[in-house]
């Protein structure tokens, strides 16, 4: 088992990493909620199929409640939202109660809004089930789609604790292990160019990444969070560089439907934009070619679907959280490991879109 301890402004916790973590879940809500009355346990279908027995026996003592959620981003709509509200309510869920997220990125997001906004905030703790949750269920960043943006109704609202156990990921299919990578990958493009060369030179097929690799890949990924969360909670200023490929990445989530094109899939699509935009405005020493032919062995698409209009997906970019007014602003790279917030023109937008 390794332990992190995650440092905000707000709070302070633990992000346990290790195989059968989740055991020790009884413990820590023992030693932690005395008084506790209620656990509402928030999941999807695919998730509760596969391993929420596992998590009841471990919970057995509470007799906690269920709510089943859309499996993907489905479970970020305002209407699951409220259900998941309802269902609280319902069961007289009050501030002695905890909320347990179980599940990938979007229930994670989902479970956090709702405790955030229940009662005007109550507990919850963390237990993902994917690799792109060990970037999403550390830092408190929690919230639901519009259609017109993606995670654009949310708060700032730190968990108690994360249990990251990675038996639970044995299940994941190939797309949901790729769409989890991508964000390893984009926390060493920022912050850690020796993970990065670490990266190209151990894993080169991700259907046969060994269990201590990506044990060491997610820990580095967690840390490397960790660094940016700590200096900057609510994102004011460096936490924005954990968005490298998000803007682009989020626009073509956005314009595919949400659910129809995996998270980290569209990130990584939108890191390559983010390089040939840093080559090109900040001349950027990487060789991208090369990276490229790299994260096409790993199985990801790294150009922008045919069917997406450039109009529509610069629309999308200009509601993105980093801009301000009707400038579209990127994360970019003066280096590996050196990013920086970058104001580009849609005239720019627009010439590198056509050359991409």
């Amino acid at each position: 088992m390794e332990t992190i301890q995650i440092q905000t402004e707000s709070k302070q916790y633990p992000v346990y990493v290790g195989e059968g973590i989740r055991n020790e879940l009884c413990t820590f809500l023992t030693n932690h909620f005395p008084d506790l009355t209620r656990i509402l346990i928030v999941t999807d279908e695919t998730v509760a199929k596969l391993h929420l027995e596992k998590l009841l026996q471990v919970l057995k003592p509470w007799e906690p409640i269920i709510f089943t959620a859309p499996a993907g981003e489905k479970a970020k709509t305002f209407e699951v939202y409220y259900e998941a509200l309802t269902t609280a309510l319902a069961n007289r869920l009050d501030r002695k109660s905890v909320v347990l997220s179980f599940g990938g990125g979007a229930v994670g997001d989902l479970t956090g809004f709702v405790a955030a906004s229940f009662m005007r905030g109550i507990p919850f703790i963390q237990v993902p089930t994917t690799i792109l949750a060990h970037d999403s269920a550390v830092g408190g960043k929690v919230a639901i789609n519009h259609p017109l943006g993606k995670n654009m109704i949310g708060a700032f609202y730190q968990p108690e604790a994360v249990f990251y156990d990675l038996e639970l990921l044995n299940t994941l299919p190939m797309h949901e292990i790729r769409s989890g990578f991508a964000e390893v990958i984009k926390h060493a493009l920022i912050a850690d160019p020796p993970f990065y060369d670490w990266l190209r030179s151990n894993v080169l097929d991700l259907n046969v990444i060994t269990k201590e690799q990506l044990s060491a890949s997610l820990v580095q990924g967690i840390k490397i969070k960790n660094k940016f969360v700590s200096q900057d909670e609510k994102e004011t200023g460096v936490r924005a560089f954990l968005n490298l490929g998000h803007t682009l990445g989020h626009a073509i989530e956005a314009e595919m439907g949400y659910g129809k094109f995996t998270h980290g899939e569209a990130v990584m699509i939108g890191t390559i934009f983010a390089l040939k935009l840093s080559n090109t405005l900040l001349s950027l020493n990487f060789n991208t070619k090369e990276f490229i032919d790299w994260v096409t062995t790993l199985g990801y698409e790294t150009t922008i679907p045919k069917q997406l209009s450039f109009e529509r997906l610069i629309a999308k970019m200009r509601q993105d959280k980093k801009s301000v007014g009707d400038t579209i602003r990127f994360v970019l790279l003066e280096q590996l490991g050196h990013p920086l917030l970058q104001e580009v023109t849609e005239e720019i937008l627009w010439e590198e879109l056509k050359k991409y």
